[in-house]
């Protein structure tokens, strides 16, 4: 009986030990692809900016994270305040997202504009944002779609969201959109700040965190095993 049950522990313990030393591997792997990919971001938005027919080619999903100039009019009535997010510093507040009409074309682009807080003693009331109208030029960088938070029910269709489906907004508005959008650069300006953060997740840093408590785990399962399998029962046998 004690033979089987050593094994039991044994195998419990090289289990434990392969199972956390993996993933501590594993979280490193994560934390280099991480670092990878700011270094591939940083590379890009180092490059020139791209011009406008850039942002109408078949490719410009591949050109994300590209510094872009565009030219255009705003289609303000169809502007939104996506509700509940943050920026450095500032709280919470909206993204406030306007279609952009390209010049010399009938496509339109989603142009996240910036951020703005919101009025908590009244939900409902819209930040104070001036939309120039005529003809304007920005600089941004080629994004994805704003990231989505949790929602529950269904999505809302006025000013004020929670999120935002491009193929969803483009069927409700009728807009030519791209798929994908021009995330506003620059100073504060028209009631709007601009210091987007570097990424929507996590840093390395947090998988070398996740590594260093798998693998300090891993040890302790080790230590503990050699002490309760060989230490303890050697100095039990040595004791008078």
């Amino acid at each position: 009986m004690t033979g089987s049950r050593s094994l039991l522990v044994t195998v419990a313990a090289v289990i434990g030990v392969g199972a956390t030393f993996a993933l501590g591997l594993w979280q490193l792997d994560r934390a280099h692809q991480k670092e990878a990919l700011a270094a591939s971001i940083a590379a890009r938005q180092n490059e020139p900016p791209l011009p406008q027919d850039a942002l109408l080619a078949a490719d410009a999903p591949s050109l994300v994270h590209r510094r872009v100039q565009v030219r255009g009019t705003w289609v303000s009535n169809r502007t939104v305040f996506l509700d509940n997010r943050q920026m450095q510093g500032g709280g919470v507040g909206f993204y406030v997202v306007t279609p952009l009409r390209l010049a010399g074309s009938d496509r339109v682009v989603l142009v996240q504009r910036g951020w703005a807080p919101r009025n908590f003693m009244a939900r409902e009331q819209l930040p104070p944002v001036q939309t120039p109208a005529g003809e304007v030029q920005l600089e941004g960088r080629i994004a994805p779609p704003p990231s989505r938070l949790y929602q529950p029910g269904a999505a809302g269709s006025g000013p004020i969201r929670q999120n935002l489906d491009l193929p969803a907004f483009a069927a409700e508005t009728g807009l030519a959109l791209l798929p994908v959008t021009v995330q506003q650069t620059g100073g504060p300006s028209q009631g709007l700040r601009r210091d987007w953060p570097e990424s929507s997740g996590r840093g390395p840093e947090t998988n070398y965190g996740y590594a260093f408590q798998w693998w300090a785990l891993c040890g302790l399962i080790a230590a503990l095993y050699v002490w309760f399998q060989f230490i303890q029962p050697r100095r039990q046998a040595r004791a008078p």
